[in-house]
């Protein structure tokens, strides 16, 4: 049975020189893109590169400047809420468009138990990065009081109630769930219930609030399940629960698009009609929206956006030009359709 492989012999800039055939000095001014360097020298220095195949050492660069030039991105979901949540996946696009043009690396830390909450705050402490940007922080999280302590520059995507004194970028969830409930109590419903989740954080405490002030008189917290997390799952479990607490439920506001999604499978099920004997709204305006059947009315984020400010409000912290708002919030839409 083979033993380990053993490292491929990294080539150095002294096998750069030998095989261009020039001096070391010169080859650095080369790699560094100094000045006062022949074309010939450069392009001999080119080729060797190509031929020995060096790269530069990041490691040794950052001993150096003293930065990894990489951002985190730090996730607190479970694993299969991340790979089946839109918004999750458009934050970390836009994130990424700006980090790339900055020439900065993202690094994608997951948090799904508490193993991995403490894992992320000892890489943390280990400089393998600038910065970070933190995603569905929950209240009372270990991320955000070790990213303050450390004095990183960070920026939240939402912010927790007990959050540190750090930027932040997100919408008003608050406004958005009121408007969009309003508007389908207009509809002529009356019994309006809410599948609540993610009520841990400010999003969910912020969209609950919503739907109380737009039912006002008509708030029923009998009509309100919860549930931990913004799924498709949860959508199921919640809708079912719902219906047995209240079968004459003839509206719901599902605190995102995943969510609406389970409940509009269990409606369908039951031979409910949608939005015949009930309406029902979203959260988001995801991709799941247009898959739902009927197409769902929601409030769309712009999540993508999002993403970009959020790296953008790193960056300016590591440039020290931090000319970016410390609390900024972006707009939201309702966009109305036939499941309301």
């Amino acid at each position: 049975m083979p033993g380990p492989r053993s490292p491929r012999r990294r080539a150095t800039i002294h096998d750069v020189a030998a095989e261009a055939g020039i001096s070391r000095g010169t080859v650095s001014r080369v790699l560094n893109n100094e000045p006062y360097v022949s074309h010939q020298a450069r392009e001999a220095v080119e080729a060797a590169v190509a031929k020995v195949g060096y790269v530069r050492n990041a490691a040794a660069r950052n001993l150096v400047t003293q930065r990894s030039r990489a951002i985190a991105l730090i996730v607190h979901e479970p694993h299969s809420v991340v790979l089946d949540d839109p918004n999750i996946g458009n934050i970390l696009i836009g994130t990424n468009a700006v980090l790339s043009q900055a020439d900065h690396q993202l690094v994608t830390l997951m948090i799904d138990s508490q193993r991995d909450s403490d894992r992320v705050v000892e890489y943390l402490r280990g400089g393998f990065v600038d910065g970070a940007i933190i995603l569905s922080a929950r209240t009372g999280d270990p991320i955000s009081q070790a990213v303050a302590e450390l004095g990183l520059a960070a920026s939240f995507v939402g912010h927790p109630s007990d959050a540190p004194d750090i930027p932040f970028i997100g919408i008003d969830n608050q406004a958005a769930a009121e408007a969009i409930v309003r508007r389908l109590v207009s509809t002529g419903r009356s019994r309006v219930g809410m599948l609540a989740s993610g009520l841990d954080r400010d999003s969910g405490e912020d969209r609950l609030a919503g739907f109380r002030a737009a039912l006002g008189d008509l708030y029923d917290p009998h009509l309100v399940v919860r549930n931990p997390f913004y799924s498709y799952s949860a959508g199921v479990d919640g809708m079912t629960e719902l219906l047995e607490r209240d079968p004459r439920v003839d509206g719901v506001f599902a605190a995102s698009d995943a969510v609406a999604a389970g409940a509009l499978d269990v409606l369908h099920r039951r031979g409910i009609s949608v939005p015949g004997d009930l309406g029902i709204v979203g959260f988001d305006d995801s991709s799941w929206a247009l898959r739902c059947t009927p197409p769902l009315s929601t409030v769309r984020q712009p999540a993508e956006e999002l993403g970009r400010r959020a790296a953008r409000q790193v960056l300016d912290q590591l440039g020290g030009t931090d000319e970016t708002h410390t609390a900024l919030l972006l707009p939201t839409e309702i966009m109305w359709r036939e499941s309301a």
